[in-house]
């Protein structure tokens, strides 16, 4: 049983028991261990109602809760009304096993069982590479996909892309005009053309097929090479990171179907909707009655072309009507107050937009040498993911995205990224790993009996750092399911940071080697297999790999 189940489980008929309806119970990690393992404030949250003294009503919980048991020594009052638990050796023991019984599975967890969730991420349209603005979205998508997986959701990877509207023309006429050029070196180059070195790739593969057969060809067969080129590149980028959606779902098929319209009819027959010069608007201010500055928006132009919001709401609902559990948007910063309009919608039409969750994150400033660098190397003035791969390597492009709160700026320090020493936090981390399959394989020298099935004495581990290295250990579950819980994976590094500092410190201060000692050396070392496989399965989370050799 997880210890904090074990503590609810006997807390929650106290609580009852002194006049507390459906208790609801706290427990946390103290900051200070001297503090004790786990804290509650139960007896806070309750004295008041039951118009009791705090510590007086805490008391009276200890008194009733019968300690010591197999797992809790005491518990003891803090503060103002805290309850602190001390847990006992026997269950960090008992944990110790587990993570070594469950291996690769010890963290997963059942909460989301049975449940499925779909995750929307990157859905930049096929006008050209991916490049590093996209990074921090496409790398927070893939450690969030993965967190919902390990807390039990089955997931949906899916991308949303526009195949159609003016950006395509325009990458079209690109197209076209890089491969009159060819030819007619003077022709005219659009002015808002896209001027990337990657539209020339495109000329290329076409020249090679058809030469100058296509001088008189219409844009649609530059506009299909385009799209092809660039969503090649993109799935390419993706692949390259890890990353794999099970469906690319095309906005025109949205006005195939029909739905659009279906969708605009319902507006207007629910009286949400309104024609004014030429323009259809949505009654927002109406639908958003609770935000003082909402107006009303456009939602289909004079022009006859679909704002981004109807589409839009129309998507969310085919996402609605398929079921899932839990819907996952990720945006960027400037999506920050569009994205409540486009639920208010689906609200005023009777859709449930509860199970929708949208995840914003702010920008990335890329520093080097302390100075601020603006990402432009190529000619349409960017720098593509597939360069910061190649100068930074998957690992540490994944991890730099996410080691930070998706909700804060972010500062991608490109010299500390490309530091090929512990310094790097990414190494940091994974020289731990390495560190610790050295150990193992030293081991097997020195003990060749010494193997995965081996058994040990586990109450020989007994000092300080053995012991607070066990309950750092077993709370890993628990910050996949608090990380889960708010979709942020920077959590997870922050634990596994504090996994690294604590191995390292076990390992200076403990023999765990010792060819006069084997009891007590497979004891570490089965400990040093605990923090191995900790550690991998929190890569796996973040979306990095666990070398054994560095």
């Amino acid at each position: 049983m997880d210890i904090k189940e074990h503590i609810e489980s006997k807390l929650k008929p106290i609580l009852t028991s002194l006049g507390v309806e459906e208790p609801h119970v706290i427990l946390e990690r103290p900051k200070d261990n001297a503090h004790g393992d786990l804290s509650s404030n139960a007896a806070m949250m309750f004295a008041k109602k039951l118009k009791s003294n705090p510590k007086e009503f805490a008391q009276l919980v200890i008194d009733k809760m019968n300690l010591p048991d197999e797992f809790i020594l005491k518990a003891e009052i803090a503060g103002a009304g805290f309850i602190n638990f001390y847990v006992s050796e026997n269950y960090y023991l008992s944990k110790l096993e587990e993570i070594l019984k469950q291996a690769s599975d010890f963290g997963k967890l059942d909460t989301n069982k049975g449940k499925t969730a779909d995750l929307e991420w990157v859905s930049a349209n096929p006008t050209g590479p991916l490049h590093t603005g996209h990074g921090r979205q496409i790398a927070l998508g893939k450690a969030i996909a993965n967190l919902l997986e390990w807390s039990g959701y089955k997931v949906t990877r899916e991308y949303y892309y526009n195949n159609a509207g003016m950006q395509m023309e325009k990458l079209a006429k690109s197209v076209y005009a890089r491969y009159r050029q060819l030819y007619e070196p003077d022709y005219p180059f659009p002015e808002d053309g896209y001027v990337g070195d990657y539209v020339m790739e495109v000329v290329r593969i076409l020249d090679e097929e058809y030469g100058d057969k296509l001088v008189d060809s219409s844009d649609d067969i530059f506009k299909t090479a385009g799209e092809n080129w660039c969503f090649k590149s993109i799935k390419h980028t993706l692949a390259r990171m890890g990353i794999s959606h099970e469906i690319f779902f095309n906005e025109s098929s949205l006005y195939e179907s029909g739905e659009i319209k279906k969708t605009l009819d319902a507006f207007k027959k629910a009286g949400l909707s309104y024609e004014k010069d030429g323009a259809v608007w949505l009654k927002t201010s109406e639908l958003l009655k609770d935000k003082k500055d909402a107006v009303d928006k456009v939602i289909v132009k004079s022009t006859g072309e679909p704002t981004y919001r109807l589409p839009d709401m129309v998507y969310h609902i085919d996402k609605i009507k398929r079921g899932y559990d839990l819907i996952i948007d990720i945006f960027g910063a400037d999506h920050g107050d569009t994205y409540k309009e486009v639920l208010a919608g689906l609200q005023g039409l009777g859709y449930d937009s509860s199970k929708i969750k949208v995840i914003i994150h702010q920008m990335v400033t890329f520093v080097q040498d302390g100075k601020p660098v603006k990402m432009s190397k190529r000619s349409d003035n960017v720098v593509y993911m597939d360069d910061l791969l190649d100068e930074l390597g998957e690992d540490v492009t994944q991890f730099f995205y996410v080691m930070r709160s998706a909700n804060t700026h972010l500062e991608f320090d490109i010299s500390l990224a490309k530091e090929q020493s512990d310094k790097n936090p990414v190494f940091y981390l994974q020289y731990a790993h390495a560190r610790i399959c050295s150990i193992l394989r030293n081991a097997k020298e020195v003990f060749p009996d010494f193997n995965d099935e081996s058994t040990a004495s586990y109450t020989l581990l007994s000092s300080p750092d053995e012991l607070n290295m066990m309950k750092i250990l077993s709370v890993f579950p628990d910050i996949v399911a608090s990380s889960a819980a708010t979709y942020e994976p920077h959590k997870v590094i922050t634990y596994l940071n504090e996994v690294a500092e604590n191995y390292h410190r076990f390992y200076h201060n403990n023999r765990v080697i010792n060819k006069d000692a084997k009891e007590v050396s497979f004891a570490r070392l089965k400990l040093c297999e605990a923090a191995k496989i900790v550690l991998k399965n929190g890569f796996d989370i973040i979306g990095i790999s666990a070398p054994e050799k560095m």
